[in-house]
């Protein structure tokens, strides 16, 4: 059974960092391309940006560009979120999604295995 667990959510101060974590057991992680999306209150599940699994650079939202930073240890089996200068419009509950496509879509249909999530808040 794939599980994808989110970790490293919190309260923060604008201006603050955080990294969130995705480990992922019960598929083959280092042939997964892997995604962050993020959902705000009453608003859409948005894509933040993905890696995929073989070898090219991250793509991120223009939200997310220069701020944001996606890595993955397939050692670990574990994906990375990292997150500066973090701003109150960045609040949301951030998932991870998991795809066994190369192709990193920006979509909700291109991933088969989503993560429950984990809260960001970033107070101003």
């Amino acid at each position: 059974q794939v599980h994808l667990v989110e970790s490293g959510g919190g309260l923060v101060q604008a201006g603050d960092s955080l990294r969130l974590s995705c480990e992922v057991s019960g598929r083959t992680f280092s042939r997964s391309t892997m995604a962050w999306f993020r959902q705000a209150p009453g608003k859409e599940r948005e894509f933040v940006g993905g890696i995929n699994w073989i070898g090219g650079s991250p793509v991120y939202t223009d939200s997310a560009k220069g701020r944001f930073t996606i890595s993955r240890d397939n050692a670990k089996n574990t994906l990375y979120l990292q997150m500066n200068s973090l701003k109150p419009e960045d609040t949301a509950v951030y998932y991870c999604a998991a795809s066994k496509s190369i192709a990193i879509v920006r979509q909700l249909y291109g991933y088969d295995s989503w993560g429950q999530g984990t809260q960001v808040t970033v107070s101003s």
